[in-house]
């Protein structure tokens, strides 16, 4: 047993006062967080395990409070050593809605998830949160081109391209910033939600949550990175979120077509971001399998991107890049390297 797991199963002693039961793996997600299931008085329970100084559980404990509030499925948090980085929270389930999703059941999952979210982003402390402020959202894109342009497809970027990519980048922003600014999850998709019998969906890992724009969840949630759906249903989804969070005021009036403009632009900057971080997972981290996802975030990027005249530039750019091709050339070659380690 390493230092954490005996300094772990210490302070589960201390915080139900019995010693604990055996823990198995829940989960563990992009960040330094672990999760551990254990029963304890015929009740499933779950520890999380957040090492300080890498994590920080105080926006978890501070975010969870405003959810539970609005009345949404979260944790509850039973003990908490935030010096240690330890909590102990009820259990959600391990039925993930992505392991769960099929054509039959999609439509009421996901809009058992939008209703939640307008409930989420309806949250009255919201202003308290973080602001998606002009440095957070460019320093995100600037991921792109770090560690996917640079690091993952070893592209010497010149400066026109650069200022291509930083002329788009601008233009994101101020979109973003446009929009009305409401709660923001920042990782709202199914990787994230669980089916639960009652109160669903179960939501999990908003401690990174800020006061953003409003388009930003529903993107995450309807152009996942991990499961695509036909433009015709991500329409019929985004038609039903339009009506519900109208009638709750969060859209400024706003017709569907604004609304839609919203949802692609902020849809572009995340995907951006996203592809950046996928890289940095396996360059940085060694997390390898976040790889393979970065082939839907660049479809998505350039069918959305080309939708819109003014990020023509970008898309021109994408393409003389020849990201798609170029970075399943690398991920291949990385594969081959690690297939040739192998005994």
């Amino acid at each position: 047993m390493n230092p954490r797991d005996t300094q772990r199963v210490a302070w589960l002693h201390e915080a139900l006062g019995v010693p604990p039961p055996s823990v198995a793996p829940a989960s563990s997600d992009a960040s330094f967080r672990r999760y551990f299931r254990f029963v304890h008085d015929n009740q499933s329970r779950i520890v999380m395990d957040a090492p300080p100084p890498q994590e920080d559980c105080h926006p978890f404990v501070q975010v969870t409070a405003v959810l539970r509030e609005a009345g949404l499925n979260v944790p509850q948090i039973f003990a908490a050593d935030l010096s240690q980085g330890f909590l102990l929270l009820s259990d959600l389930g391990d039925e993930v809605y992505l392991d769960c999703l099929n054509k039959d059941n999609c439509d009421l999952l996901y809009r058992d998830a939008i209703k939640a979210l307008v409930r989420m982003q309806s949250c009255g402390d919201a202003s308290s949160l973080p602001a998606y402020c002009h440095n957070k959202l460019h320093d995100e894109m600037q991921l792109f081109i770090d560690w996917f342009c640079i690091r993952h497809l070893q592209i010497d970027c010149s400066s026109k391209a650069l200022a291509v990519l930083e002329n788009a980048f601008q233009l994101l922003i101020n979109e973003a910033q446009a929009q009305p600014q409401v709660f923001v999850h920042r990782d709202y998709h199914s990787r994230n939600l669980m089916r639960t019998d009652h109160e669903n969906p179960g939501i999990l890992d908003y401690q990174d949550a800020v006061l953003g724009p409003v388009g930003y969840d529903l993107v995450s949630l309807l152009r996942d990175v991990y499961v695509r759906w036909p433009e015709s249903q991500i329409v019929q989804w985004l038609a039903f979120y339009h009506q519900l969070a109208s009638k709750e005021n969060l859209l400024d009036n706003a017709s569907i077509a604004t609304f839609t403009r919203w949802f692609d632009l902020v849809g572009i900057q995340r995907h951006l971001k996203i592809a950046g971080i996928f890289a940095r997972l396996n360059y940085r981290d060694g997390k390898a399998r976040y790889l393979e996802d970065i082939d839907l975030t660049l479809d998505y990027l350039l069918e959305v991107a080309g939708r819109y005249s003014e990020l023509s530039p970008l898309v021109t750019l994408l393409h003389e890049f020849d990201v798609r091709a170029r970075s399943r050339r690398q991920i291949e070659q990385l594969d081959a390297k690690v297939g040739n380690t192998n005994p």
